[in-house]
């Protein structure tokens, strides 16, 4: 059977996760067969929850779709300020509650979006199977910096972050779900994210230092692991940061 070509091209910021010869343009996908579009776009390297929409030949199609020799294929990311109802939607409907996973890299992002008050599971032991579970389970978004497990078939909702520096991650997942409005700070623990509540001193005073319980009065604990909070030297730090990400989305 002789060698057929469809020709891709990506949009926007689905542009991240090709080489450079391939971005921007449209370039040709040589194959045998009638592979699954779905497959040819995750062996160029784009998990297909990055996909939104797909164009073949100007006609919106779904993964299954097989393709043929000479296709024009048209590929675009997730719809923020489009409406493109009309059109073959390829993933579920967005969350109503944002809630996250994360894989076992991302232990410092996962404190910093706990500090901001989104329910963030994290474990430095998860396994990949153990993350796709959960998500599917608890209906999380995955994030993740692995290509690799957010093209797994059973996923729907993930991302997968372009940067590789905490705080820059942070602000990266805030803007790209448009989280503006939904930051609740100092509501979870960093530990183990749980919710955390205000509690008498008097009740936690043997578990504190003696210059802790004698320059501070207001305190709090982790509902689930017990851990206790106050406004320490670092709280004003904390704060700068909830500012800082909060103006990212005023301005």
């Amino acid at each position: 059977m002789s060698l057929q070509v469809a020709y891709f091209r990506f949009y926007a910021e689905l542009n991240d996760f090709l080489p450079p010869t391939q971005q921007q343009i449209t370039f040709g996908y040589p194959f045998n067969g009638m592979p699954a579009v779905k497959e040819a776009i995750e062996a160029v390297g784009v998990p297909h929850t990055e996909v939104d929409l797909i164009l073949v030949n100007g006609v919106s199609v779904a993964f299954e779709y097989r393709l043929r020799d000479g296709d024009r294929v048209a590929v675009y990311p997730v719809f923020e300020s489009f409406d493109i109802s009309p059109l073959l939607r390829l993933r579920p409907q967005p969350l109503r509650e944002t809630k996250f996973i994360l894989d076992v890299h991302l232990g410092k992002l996962a404190k910093y979006l706990r500090l901001l008050g989104f329910d963030t599971l994290y474990r430095n032991d998860y396994q990949d199977p153990d993350i796709i579970a959960i998500a599917l389970r608890e209906r999380r978004i995955i994030l993740t910096r692995d290509r690799g497990l957010l093209k797994a078939r059973a996923v729907n909702h993930g991302y997968w972050l372009r940067s590789t520096e905490p705080q820059q991650q942070v602000r990266e997942v805030l803007q790209r779900f448009h989280l503006q409005g939904l930051i609740r700070p100092l509501q979870r623990c960093l530990l183990c994210n749980g919710l955390v509540q205000p509690i008498d001193k008097q009740s936690i005073l043997p578990r504190l230092l003696p210059q802790t319980a004698r320059y501070y009065d207001e305190f709090y604990q982790c509902s689930t692991c017990m851990q206790p909070y106050w406004k320490g030297a670092h709280h004003h730090k904390m704060r700068e940061f909830i500012q800082a990400c909060a103006a990212q989305h005023e301005a």
